[in-house]
């Protein structure tokens, strides 16, 4: 455990300073200046929730920093099937398949991209629809990569009640991705894909089972940045004791909590459930811990088990991305 009560605002003040964190704030401003107001969908989650039939047709994208593809191209390319097919699942869904916009100086260049996109594919068996293709860009090499799933029934960012449970479930079974903040459980164990969309169908199963409605996977911002998305959905606050988080060995705190896991899951269960979806996850070999309760205070506090906790985050005042329950976010009927 950390000491007292000094070493918790301290780590309060490095996670508030955090990269990942000051990148999730970005998503105000572009949020301001465009129509984003489609009626029953929901924003400010995973994926976009698009009713369908009987159940949710969910569409997502993610676009990646123009110098992690320049450093790691092969890695950019596994990662931009990746962190689609973990947005999927963390809303309850299934994959259908991913297309890519690649733009590179010229074909050799954007090789690397494509065969890291074709493992991750493999790995995750996802199929690759197609996309964009530019090899005559002189800007280097860029990528985006969207996906579409579907769901029967939903996590959100926006269901989660006080008196939830929150737990943080994290494979364990990895390494960091140096020099960045990346925790690598996937690409060691490629060649056996079956258990990587295995792990990844307990969400799904999950959600279907009613154990919880309301998840986020752990995304750029570490679970720090994750918590206070999930949380300011939902309107909610809640005391976190960032020691119980699910943590390597070897791992400095104020890293690991804003830290990107390849799997990595918040969800906020009701208490009755805790133990069941706790169970479902340690079944598969992945470090599942109830980490505190959501309340109604909309204040987020951090601490260590022994010491009054500090304050992280006045969601009330501050919001992280502003799309919260208390910034007129659309629901579902």
């Amino acid at each position: 455990m950390r000491g007292g009560g000094a070493d918790m605002e301290t780590l309060a003040a490095e996670l508030r300073a955090s990269r990942g964190i000051a990148h999730k704030r970005d998503i105000q401003e572009v949020a301001a200046l465009l129509p984003l107001a489609p009626g029953r969908i929901r924003l400010g989650d995973d994926c976009a929730a698009i009713p369908d039939g009987d159940g949710y047709l969910l569409f997502a994208i993610e676009g990646f920093l123009n110098e992690f593809v320049a450093a790691e191209p092969w890695f950019a390319g596994w990662c931009g099937v990746m962190v689609n097919v973990s947005d999927i699942c963390a809303m309850g869904g299934r994959p259908i398949g991913v297309v890519d916009a690649v733009w590179s100086r010229d074909g050799e260049r954007a090789r690397p991209i494509l065969e890291g996109l074709r493992a991750a594919a493999k790995a995750y068996d996802v199929p690759l629809l197609g996309g964009h293709t530019n090899s005559r860009n002189d800007r280097g090499e860029q990528l985006s990569v969207a996906i579409i799933g579907r769901a029967r029934r939903l996590l959100t960012s926006f269901d989660a009640k006080a008196g939830d449970r929150l737990l943080a479930a994290i494979d364990l079974r990895g390494r960091y991705h140096e020099p960045y903040a990346y925790w690598d459980a996937s690409t060691a164990v490629a060649a056996d894909g079956g258990r990587l969309r295995r792990d990844l169908e307990i969400l799904p199963e999950i959600a279907e089972a009613g154990l919880s409605r309301a998840a986020k996977d752990i995304s750029m911002g570490g679970l720090a940045g994750t918590l206070l998305m999930l949380l300011e959905g939902s309107g909610l606050g809640a005391t976190i004791d960032v020691t119980a988080v699910p943590r390597p060995p070897a791992a400095p705190l104020s890293r690991w909590l804003c830290s990107f896991p390849s799997y990595g899951f918040l969800l906020a269960v009701p208490p009755a459930h805790v133990a069941s979806v706790c169970d479902r996850f340690r079944r598969r070999d992945i470090a599942c811990a109830d980490i505190g309760p959501c309340d109604a205070s909309g204040v987020v506090r951090i601490g260590d088990g022994d010491a009054p906790p500090a304050m992280f985050w006045d969601l009330r005042r501050e919001p992280l991305i502003g799309m919260g329950a208390a910034c007129g976010s659309e629901t579902l009927s």
